[in-house]
């Protein structure tokens, strides 16, 4: 069983906030958890959270997880020309490869044009997880030219449902499981002005539902895996 727990790495909840409690606050709450649970994660970050907070960016890194990239600050793909988007790819590559080596990518809300993927090519990404199962997406994990695709499995607020309804989505996904979600889902969102799909169960409730995530696939003897790994796991597949 092959599970993966990515992080999306930006400011609080956009487009509706500018705030950065979840890098304040929320962030080093996951990083301890992930460290109590012996958890090697993907962290997907803005380039401009990295220029705010390096120090966050470096704690990442030297606990042993992968750093990728989530464009510049938060820039819908898909709204954008190809050759905007290309720059704006480009110049979150830059900053982030500042701190490390970068091979990963993210496009926010899981909005990415396939014509993309020459553009991440050319700028050495091996691997995107920008597509989504629960959007739709059927292809599996797979190569588009010189990128493997590993998409995410569910929506964010998955993790933060209940967990005796957590355990029947969970057995129904199809393997690898790719979870994801947001520093500001774990700090309390309760009063902000925002959807009510991201303020239920956040702060606190939604670190020890993430906790019995990791404990469930633990019990089962799951292989935890970062993006990076999925390219040498699945390097065998043809390229199409």
């Amino acid at each position: 069983m092959i599970v993966s727990i990515t992080f999306d790495v930006e400011h609080d909840c956009p487009p509706y906030l500018t705030t950065t409690r979840g890098m304040e606050e929320g962030l080093p709450k996951l990083l301890d958890l992930m460290a109590e649970k012996r958890i090697r994660a993907t962290f997907f970050f803005t380039a401009e959270m990295a220029k705010r907070f390096p120090e966050l960016v470096k704690r990442v890194i030297d606990e042993g997880h992968e750093l990728g990239s989530h464009t510049y600050n938060h820039e819908r793909l898909d709204k954008l020309t190809k050759e905007e988007g290309a720059k704006i790819i480009e110049k979150s590559l830059k900053i982030l490869r500042e701190f490390g080596d970068v091979v990963s990518f993210r496009a926010p809300n899981l909005q990415f044009p396939d014509y993309y993927y020459e553009i991440l090519e050319k700028n050495g990404v091996l691997i995107d997880s920008s597509k989504a199962n629960y959007k739709g997406y059927r292809g599996g994990v797979k190569f588009f030219g010189n990128v493997l695709e590993v998409p995410a499995s569910t929506t964010s607020s998955v993790i933060r449902l209940p967990w005796r309804l957590q355990r029947i989505i969970h057995s129904r996904l199809k393997e690898p499981r790719v979870y994801f979600a947001h520093p500001w889902e774990f700090v309390p969102m309760q009063r902000e002005k925002i959807r009510w799909d991201c303020r239920f169960n956040t702060g606190d409730k939604a670190i020890e539902l993430l906790g019995m995530l990791i404990d469930h696939y633990k019990s089962q003897g799951a292989m935890f895996l970062t993006m990076r790994e999925y390219y040498d796991l699945y390097g065998n597949l043809k390229r199409e």
